[in-house]
């Protein structure tokens, strides 16, 4: 379960450029079966890390998915060896625009190439050959995560049992994009971002994208539930400072998320994001494939339902067996990583039962 790193050589990116040396950061959970055959991929979401779970281990700090991922769960760690790498352009260990380029012996910065979704599954494929293993029994991931799934499944669908594509698009929207612009536009309007080579965060214009980019997670109705139009202070003047629960709570996620991310992994993922279309250029499906399960919930105004529909739609043209499952949840786009109960009866079934579809 302690994080890993390792050197997995070059890789030509989808852009043509090539890194001639590529490190990622990993753990992994369980034990690989004699005929390596029980391995399971899990995709983290845009600003997640190779830290899924604890695995129930005391004092151990909980991970994004702990709820779904661990001994008796629905990805049950007794039963399937689970790995989870943080992506390339990622700002955790792995080779990203805060590496060291040794070419100059200083970070990379805007110098570091765009990186593509594709990219980032086409390192995850050379970490399992490195691990020795040939084929998963499963690939699962949300939001972005999903997205690495779709790429698993268009690139390498020989080497995969099944695929679990969750709160995701094919393809960014117009609107979509503009969210990841905005974004994107308060950290590089940021003086201490300096062009990429800053020496110290651009805390105010990554706050703040942090802050637009959390409204978008969250639904209407979950955050009148979570918030209301509580004050934090009862009685007192408006003023432009914190004066609703909510604005505190942005606030808080903002500066956190300064603490332990980096702003030109902010940038480059959410670039590769935008940059993501699924099915262009048009894949088929081996015969037999893998098995795909689309979910999506009903109050992820992010990436509606309707997304997730023509997933699944193109997925049973290119001839897979796949099912799509809507989930009723107030919690927004965050309910894939909150909505632990019902996702992960779903997520078991399709596991543990390959002859059911989802």
């Amino acid at each position: 379960m302690t994080a890993r790193s390792v050197s997995l050589g070059g890789l030509e990116l989808e852009s043509g450029v090539r890194l001639d040396a590529v490190t990622l950061v990993y753990e992994t959970w369980g034990t690989l079966a004699p005929g390596r055959d029980n391995a399971i991929l899990l995709l983290h979401a845009l600003t997640g890390d190779a830290h899924a779970t604890s695995d129930g281990v005391p004092g151990v700090e909980r991970g994004w998915w702990e709820d779904l991922v661990g001994p008796g769960r629905a990805v049950d760690t007794r039963r399937w060896f689970v790995v989870c790498a943080n992506v390339l352009g990622g700002c955790q260990g792995s080779t990203g625009p805060s590496s060291t380029d040794p070419a100059t012996g200083r970070p990379y910065g805007l110098s570091f190439p765009l990186v593509s979704i594709r990219d980032m599954a086409r390192a995850q494929a050379l970490l399992l050959d490195h691990l020795g293993i040939p084929r998963l029994a499963g690939a699962l991931g949300g939001s972005m995560g999903g997205m690495q799934a779709l790429a698993w499944l268009g690139l390498f669908p020989r080497r995969l049992d099944s695929v679990a594509v969750l709160a995701t698009a094919a393809s960014h929207s117009p609107q979509q994009i503009a969210f990841q612009e905005v974004g994107r536009q308060a950290v590089m309007a940021d003086p201490a971002w300096a062009g990429g080579a800053y020496t110290a965060a651009p805390a105010r214009g990554l706050a703040l994208a942090r802050m637009i980019g959390h409204i978008t997670y969250m639904s209407g109705p979950g955050m009148a539930e979570k918030f209301g139009r509580q004050r934090r202070g009862h009685g007192a003047a408006a003023t432009f400072g914190q004066d609703f629960a909510v604005e505190g709570y942005l606030r808080h996620r903002g500066d956190s998320f300064v603490r332990r991310f980096d702003a030109n992994s902010y940038l480059y993922i959410t670039k590769a994001v935008d940059d993501f279309d699924a099915f262009d250029p048009l894949w088929a499906a081996p015969t037999p494939g893998p098995r795909v399960l689309v979910a999506s919930f009903k109050s992820d105004w992010l990436y509606p339902a309707q997304q997730g529909r023509e997933i699944a739609t193109a997925c049973r043209r290119a001839g897979l067996a796949t099912s799509f499952t809507e989930i009723d949840s107030r919690w927004g786009h965050d309910a894939f990583l909150l909505e632990t109960e019902r996702l992960g009866a779903l997520l078991k079934v399709f596991l543990e039962r390959p002859g059911v579809v989802g």
